[in-house]
């Protein structure tokens, strides 16, 4: 009997383990999802909240130059004075609360042939983290401040730090906006060598590529410069993000 009695004992310990197991297995699948639509939160790239526009699939060699985080109104001039000086036409994503004070820049972005579009109005860390109504009604502040100045309603919208989740897809449904990605992060915010940064914008250009880089940035300028006269050099030629989309 004792011996029957140990089988027993193991035996419900086993099942008991199995169950255990299984428990741990489905915690540890459980985990996997919500790292994985974490992760997706803050990669506009894999298109899980919303369909951004990364890269324009094509064989011709167009590349969208596009900035976010502007107007800034020492760098930004500095910016269009070297877009003008290769006759680049570029889309530059705007913070609707630094419009007011500098007007000037932003008309002349739009006399010159630039895309203004939405980077939404106050840009605060909590973005991504506001009600649906509070996030459209931001979205909504930016594209006036944009349209009192230029005339030009604004059709694009670019995610604060590239964030996405559901809210941010209501948001963008509830203002008709197309949302506005990236195939090629410069890394301009977090890298200080602007050789560096010239180097990795430039090894990664394909056909269709969208390059992210911030106009209120020093060092932006000779970023610029040497990602254009580089590009040129091997057949690339500049494009709006709009006409990307649109490029057949």
């Amino acid at each position: 009997m004792a011996g029957i009695f140990f089988l027993n004992e193991f035996s419900i310990l086993s099942i008991f383990l199995v169950k255990i197991g299984s428990i741990w297995a489905g915690l540890g699948a459980g985990l996997l999802v919500v790292a994985f639509f974490a992760y997706a939160s803050f990669d506009i790239l894999w298109n899980v909240y919303v369909r951004a526009f990364c890269r324009k699939i094509t064989e011709k060699k167009l590349v969208a130059l596009t900035f976010d985080d502007g107007p800034h109104s020492v760098h930004t001039p500095r910016v269009l004075d070297v877009l003008k000086k290769y006759d680049v036409k570029a889309t530059f994503f705007l913070i609707g609360k630094s419009i007011a004070v500098n007007e000037d820049i932003l008309k002349r972005m739009h006399s010159e042939g630039h895309q203004t579009d939405n980077h939404s109005f106050s840009h605060k860390n909590s973005f991504p983290w506001f009600g649906v109504k509070k996030m459209a009604a931001d979205m909504l502040q930016c594209e006036q401040a944009i349209s009192r100045t230029t005339g030009y309603k604004t059709k694009w919208f670019r995610p604060p730090f590239g964030v996405t989740n559901p809210n941010v897809a209501k948001a963008v449904k509830m203002r008709g906006y197309k949302v506005a990605g990236w195939s090629i992060r410069s890394l301009d915010t977090v890298i200080s060598d602007k050789n560096k940064i010239v180097r990795r914008i430039v090894s990664r250009l394909r056909p269709g590529a969208i390059v992210l880089m911030h106009d209120h940035l020093q060092e932006t300028p000779f970023v610029l410069e040497q990602v254009i006269q580089q590009a040129k050099e091997k057949g690339y030629s500049f494009v709006s993000m709009e006409e990307l989309s649109a490029h057949r």
